[in-house]
C-alpha cells in the first residue's frame, strides 16, 4: 500500500477518535496530562489493534461484525454522549467522570476503532500485511487524538460547562452519523 494512501486511510479512521478526543478535552475531566496521555494512547492502542484483530479473523466475522459494528458504535457512544450531557446539568463544581479511566475509556476506544477492524478484514481480503499499515493507523489516530484533547480543552476553557453539553451531543451525533451511514449506504 502507498505511503500516501496509507496516511489518508489513517487519518480518515482517526477522525472519530478525533472528534471524541474534542468532546473529552473539552468537558474538563480530564484533569492531568497523564490522563490526556493515556486517552490518546488507548485510542491508539485499539486503532494499532483492531486492523491486526480483523486481518487475522478474515472472513470467518466480516459478515457479522458488518452487520452489528454501527449499533455497536451507536449504543457506546450514545450512553457515554448522554452520560456527559448529565455531567453538564449538574451544579456541583467538580465533574466526577473520567473518560481516561474503566469501562468509559474502553467503551470509546472501540467505539471508535470498529471500523479499523473492518478495515484489517480488508486487508486479509487483499492480501496485504497488516502490521506497518496498523502501526501508522495507531500512531496518526494517538496524535490526532492529543491534538483533539488539546484543543477541546482550550474550548472548554473559554465556553465552560456548555462545551461538555456541546461534547455529549458530538458523541451522540457520532453514533448516530456512524449508524444512518451503514443503514443506508453512506
Amino acid at each position: 500500500m502507498p505511503i500516501g494512501e496509507l496516511i489518508l486511510l489513517a487519518i480518515s479512521l482517526g477522525l472519530d477518535a478525533f472528534a471524541v478526543s474534542i468532546g473529552c478535552g473539552s468537558n474538563g475531566s480530564l484533569k492531568t496530562k497523564r490522563e490526556s496521555i493515556r486517552l490518546a494512547f488507548h485510542f491508539g492502542l485499539f486503532q494499532f489493534l483492531m486492523p491486526i484483530i480483523g486481518w487475522s479473523a478474515g472472513y470467518l466475522i466480516k459478515d457479522y461484525v458488518a452487520s452489528l459494528d454501527h449499533w455497536i458504535a451507536f449504543v457506546l457512544l450514545s450512553l457515554i454522549g448522554v452520560k456527559m450531557i448529565r455531567e453538564s446539568r449538574e451544579t456541583k463544581n467538580e465533574v466526577n467522570f473520567s473518560p481516561a479511566k474503566g469501562w468509559t475509556m474502553i467503551g470509546l476506544s472501540v467505539a471508535t476503532s470498529i471500523d479499523a477492524l473492518v478495515i484489517g478484514i480488508t486487508l486479509a481480503v487483499l492480501r496485504i500485511a497488516v502490521f506497518y499499515p496498523s502501526c501508522v493507523i495507531g500512531i496518526v489516530t494517538a496524535m490526532m487524538s492529543l491534538v483533539g484533547i488539546v484543543l477541546g480543552k482550550q474550548l472548554g476553557n473559554r465556553f465552560g460547562k456548555n462545551m461538555e453539553l456541546a461534547g455529549g451531543i458530538m458523541l451522540i451525533l457520532i453514533g448516530t452519523r456512524i449508524l444512518v451511514g451503514h443503514l443506508f449506504g453512506w
